[in-house]
C-alpha cells in the first residue's frame, strides 16, 4: 500500500476520532482537577485540623499510587463493591483524582509564598478569613501556580493515553489498532508522537500569553513582556 493513502486515508482519520475522544477525557477531567486542587490546597493550608489532616491524606495517597493502579481499582475493583463506572467516567474520574492531588501542592505552595501580613490587612479592612482568601490571598496564589498548573495540565495530556488500557479508544489507542491491524508500527506511532507534540505546543504557547496577561504590572516579568 502506497505510504501517503495508508497516512491520509487510514491514519488521520482514525487517530483523529482518537484526538477527538482525548480532547473530551481533557475537557472533562482538568476543570474537575483544577478546583479539586483549590478545595485540597485551601483546606489543607487554611482548615481547621481536621480539615487539613484529611487533605494531606488525600494527596499521601494519590500521590503514592500509580495512576494505572488506581484506573484498575475504580475500573475493576468497584464493582466488587456495587459501584461501576464506564470506561470513559471511570478514566475520568481517575485523571481529577490524579490532576487534583498534584495541583493541590502546587497551590499550596504558592499559598506559602503570600506574605501573612496581606491576611492581616485584609482582616484590617473587615474582611472575614475566607473573604480573605477567597478575595486576596487565593487570586495572587492561581497566578503564582500557573507554570506549575500548566506543567500539570501537559501531563495530562499525556497520561490521558492510559484510559485505553481501560478500552478507551483515545489517541494513542486508535494508533496502536490501525499499527497492529496494518503492522505499520513505526509510522503510526511516529504521527501519534507527533499529534501530542502538536497539542504541548499549543498549550505551552496558550499558558505564555495567558501568564503575560495576567503578570501584576510593575514586576520583572511584567516588565519584561513589556519590552518585548
Amino acid at each position: 500500500m502506497d505510504q501517503a493513502v495508508f497516512v491520509f486515508d487510514i491514519l488521520l482519520p482514525a487517530l483523529m476520532q482518537g484526538l477527538v475522544v482525548t480532547l473530551q477525557l481533557i475537557a472533562c477531567s482538568a476543570p474537575f482537577g483544577l478546583a479539586l486542587g483549590i478545595a485540597v490546597a485551601v483546606g489543607r493550608q487554611y482548615g481547621g485540623r481536621a480539615v487539613s489532616s484529611a487533605c494531606k491524606m488525600f494527596v499521601f495517597l494519590i500521590k503514592g499510587t500509580p495512576l494505572l493502579l488506581l484506573l484498575f481499582i475504580l475500573y475493576f475493583g468497584l464493582p466488587a463493591i456495587g459501584i461501576t463506572f464506564t470506561a470513559f467516567v471511570a478514566s475520568v474520574v481517575g485523571f481529577i483524582l490524579c490532576n487534583g492531588a498534584y495541583n493541590a501542592e502546587y497551590i499550596r505552595g504558592a499559598l506559602i509564598s503570600i506574605k501573612e501580613g496581606q491576611m492581616v490587612a485584609a482582616q484590617a479592612l473587615g474582611m472575614t478569613r475566607w473573604q480573605a482568601i477567597r478575595n486576596v490571598i487565593l487570586p495572587q496564589a492561581l497566578r503564582r501556580a500557573i507554570p506549575g498548573l500548566s506543567n500539570e495540565f501537559i501531563y495530562l495530556i499525556k497520561y490521558s493515553s492510559l484510559a485505553y488500557m481501560l478500552t478507551v479508544i483515545e489517541l494513542s489507542g486508535a494508533g496502536k489498532l490501525v499499527a497492529t491491524k496494518y503492522f505499520t508500527y513505526t509510522e503510526s506511532f511516529a504521527v501519534v508522537g507527533v499529534v501530542y507534540l502538536v497539542l504541548v505546543t499549543i498549550t505551552t504557547v496558550a499558558v505564555s500569553i495567558l501568564e503575560k496577561r495576567v503578570a501584576v504590572p510593575g514586576t520583572t516579568r511584567a516588565a519584561t513582556a513589556a519590552q518585548l
